[in-house]
């Protein structure tokens, strides 16, 4: 895995979809908590809609055997009919008129007021995964795909949106409706209502295996569509079609895509598929069970004329039957889906968990910037990527091109001790793989030493407040990044609240001024993806003009030219020039006419520090510089 040998996580495989526990459910409850005003509300119009919802099958069977043939048969103003009790009936009439209306205006209420409630959750979801997110340690991005990351903030968060907003109003609404339907039907006849459910027990314990099968699919699914965006964020980025494009390998891509693509649309037809049959076999169940109920009551009217089914209160029943049958269908379905999307939760809730590792410490302070003087020293640091997982956390996979275990040095950092004065230029020289850019990981914090310490003006960096380390120390990279934004936009990330004159001064200072008033728009020119737009060196002279703008004491420089054409470079070097003056600054470069006026060279080899001093000095000491320098120059 090269020096970064760790997942934070791996993608979930079919076979790792966990039992729901209580924890997960009530951290799924939790999410709600905010909004429990509102949840009530809504229960509230679900219990009151649910009940409304047996008067109209309880009033048919009133209009039938009291309003319409409540009279004595054989009369002769009714032409041998029963004679209808039309006062009774306008009012029965009035009641089932009225009810359905105001069951439709709280409906809309309870509506609004679950959708309100379901994407306020989702929001605030989506809002502590990328908090949460923000605060991961280096070390958790350069071992985890960006697609996907991406794939757990918007697929998975998506992916429980539909039973946060419509399966948790549905789950009660359906149960208060069976609830309050199996209490009428018992009323009107409990035979009837024993019939109706003898088999119940036999889809709930199918519905079970069911949605067991279904959740091993699903969090399958997701770990393929996972794959898949991240296979379109690695290939549709500017890098990623230009390394095709001049590889020729589009096709390779293609086929990559398109076999990803086959699996997962095999995967969401499974997932559809799972308990189809089941589910037909209990729809067609609960479709012929009222003719059961006629010929159940056919064979009680004829054995028992004294005490008959009446017709009121068959028509009634079946009227309940049906209304029981929808949401008891609805609930064997819901909970295979609700099963399914806890797979979801799992994952969002897999990212929660992970620890920040790089934290503030309880007594850490905060240095305002205007009083740091930029005093850095590494006190016998030692410091290695490669430790182990916390608990619980799954490894990555042994890389087979790493050396063997024997050949692997045990620290990247091995007892680094090393003094920078305020205002001083160190130059970090080097082999690859030496350490150099480990210790400008160091000093900003993105990791914590193992042992010894990392300290800025006497203090140690795990007891600095880390918005205060982003305050006071700067970085400009070889690998420049720019938003898919405005010059303007780009640069005021460093100072959010710099006018234009700051803004001017600070473009000058990076000899980036002149070109961007020769742009069509000037400062409110579009770089484009990643700034490619732009020339390197106008994406690097951008970045210098972003730092200066910030004003920090510290800055690191890690291969800021290494990467430009001579004209380029001489233009980011007048512009680094200006940069640097006055702040203590760590330079790595290989190229090491760069580094001639710094006041401290650093030789690193192995972890270890094999040189320090000036450049006249190591080359006459005939070491390591001296060495690396003769390569450069006389080689």
């Amino acid at each position: 895995m090269g020096r970064h040998g760790r997942f934070y996580a791996a993608p979930a495989r079919e076979e790792d979809a966990r039992p729901i526990t209580r924890s997960t459910i009530r951290r799924v409850l939790a999410t709600f908590a905010p909004y429990r005003s509102k949840v009530a509300l809504v229960g509230l119009a679900i219990v009151v809609t649910s009940g409304l919802g047996v008067v109209n099958p309880l009033m048919i069977v009133v209009v039938f055997n009291k309003a319409l043939f409540g009279s004595s048969l054989g009369s002769n103003d009714c032409g041998g009919v029963a004679c209808p009790n039309l006062p009774l009936l306008y009012r029965y009439v009035g009641i089932m008129i009225a009810v359905p209306i105001v069951t439709s205006v709280i409906g809309i209420g309870q509506t609004y007021l679950t959708n309100l409630v379901g994407l306020r959750v989702m929001q605030d979801l989506r809002n502590r995964l990328y908090s949460h997110l923000q605060f991961m340690p280096l070390r958790f991005f350069t071992t985890t795909r960006t697609g996907e990351i991406q794939s757990r903030l918007a697929n998975d968060v998506g992916g429980v949106q539909t039973v946060v907003t419509d399966t948790m109003s549905t789950v009660l609404s359906n149960f208060v409706t069976i609830v309050s339907t199996l209490v009428a039907m018992l009323f009107l006849s409990v035979p009837l209502t024993l019939l109706s459910l003898f088999l119940m027990p036999l889809f709930v314990w199918l519905t079970a295996k069911v949605g067991k099968a279904r959740r091993q699919v699903a969090t399958s699914t997701q770990k393929t569509l996972a794959d898949l965006t991240a296979i379109t964020e690695e290939t549709l980025s500017v890098s990623g079609i230009l390394l095709s494009k001049s590889f020729g390998r589009q096709r390779y891509e293609i086929d990559r895509f398109g076999g990803e693509n086959r699996r997962l649309t095999g995967l969401q037809i499974r997932q559809t598929m799972i308990g189809r049959s089941f589910f037909a076999v209990v729809g067609t169940f609960f479709s012929i069970t009222p003719a059961l109920v006629y010929l159940v009551a056919g064979w009680v009217n004829s054995g028992h004329p004294a005490k008959p089914i009446l017709y009121g209160t068959l028509v009634g029943f079946t009227t309940l039957q049906s209304r029981l049958f929808f949401p008891i269908g609805s609930m064997l379905q819901v909970s295979t889906d609700v099963q399914s999307s806890f797979a979801l939760f799992d994952r969002v809730f897999e990212y929660l968990d992970m620890d920040h590792e790089i934290e503030d410490a309880p007594d850490a302070v905060a240095l305002s910037p205007a009083s740091v003087r930029g005093h850095v020293r590494l006190r016998a640091a030692r410091f290695r990527y490669d430790e182990p997982p916390p608990e619980g956390l799954p490894v990555s996979p042994p890389d087979a091109t790493s050396p063997p275990e024997a050949e692997r040095r045990e620290w990247t950092l091995d007892g680094v001790d090393i003094e920078i004065q305020p205002g001083q230029l160190a130059a970090l020289v080097g082999p690859s793989g030496a350490g150099k850019t480990t210790i400008t990981y160091l000093v900003p914090r993105l990791y914590d030493v193992q042992e010894g310490a990392v300290e800025i003006d006497g203090h140690d960096v795990r007891n600095i407040r880390l918005q205060s380390l982003g305050d006071i120390i700067g970085v400009v990279t070889q690998e420049t990044y720019l938003f898919h934004t405005t010059i303007r936009r780009n640069l005021l990330y460093g100072k959010p609240d710099a006018d234009e004159r700051e803004l001017e001064a600070a473009a000058r200072a990076a000899n980036i001024y002149d070109r961007i008033v020769e742009l069509p728009e000037g400062f409110d020119t579009i770089v484009g993806e990643r700034g490619y737009k732009l020339s390197g060196g106008e994406k690097q002279r951008l970045a210098i003009a972003r730092v200066i703008l910030k004003d920090p004491r510290i800055l690191i420089l890690d291969e800021a030219t290494s990467s430009l054409d001579t004209e380029s470079e001489m233009e980011v070097q007048k512009a680094l020039a200006n940069l640097m003056e006055g702040r203590t600054t760590f330079v790595i470069a290989h190229r090491l006419s760069t580094v001639r006026k710094a006041d401290r060279i650093i030789v690193l080899s192995s972890g270890s520090i094999k040189e320090i001093g000036g450049h006249e000095e190591l080359l006459e000491s005939g070491g390591e510089y001296s060495r690396l320098y003769s390569l450069q120059f006389n080689g």
